[in-house]
């Protein structure tokens, strides 16, 4: 399992960089190789994204969820994977947005592309685009406020 660390500080509220980030369908306008997300209900996202010249898929359920603090989901159904993404208030007008990734490569091609650090520029990327994305806007283009509480078994 290869785990990720990637901070990036987005001159927007915490409000808006966390409600820009539950625009999961959005995702593929600023991550690299995603090519799809679908919300199938509150708790549960289909991900179709290029890694390593093929095409994954995979079924992400939603853990936990605080508004304004933290979104962590783990996949439970195809590509292995899971993850946590925090904000953190550091001004009015300033968030640092921290995503912390577990990835398991699968076959020679990904593990491949993992030991080189693939899979560790392609996040970076993302939250640099993520960053570009939410100050160019200034504003997010939706939100979902609900809350997940952790173990609560969905």
């Amino acid at each position: 399992m290869s785990k990720i660390i990637e901070t990036v500080d987005v001159d927007v509220p915490v409000r808006t960089a966390y409600d820009q980030w539950t625009q999961f369908e959005e995702f593929p306008l600023f991550m690299e190789g995603v090519e799809k997300l679908e919300q199938l209900d509150d708790t549960h996202i289909a991900w179709t994204a290029e890694i390593g010249g093929m095409t994954k898929r995979w079924i992400a359920e939603i853990t936990e969820q605080k508004p304004d603090e933290r979104i962590a989901w783990r996949a439970v159904e195809g590509a292995k994977n899971s993850g946590v993404v925090t904000f953190h208030r550091l001004a009015d007008e300033k968030t640092r947005v921290t995503l912390q990734l577990d990835v398991e490569p699968e076959g020679p091609v990904e593990k491949v592309g993992d030991a080189l650090g693939f899979v560790a520029r392609r996040a970076k990327g993302d939250m640099k685009r993520f960053k570009e994305f939410i100050e160019a806007r200034g504003s997010e283009t939706g939100a979902w406020r609900g809350t997940v509480a952790s173990g609560s078994g969905h």
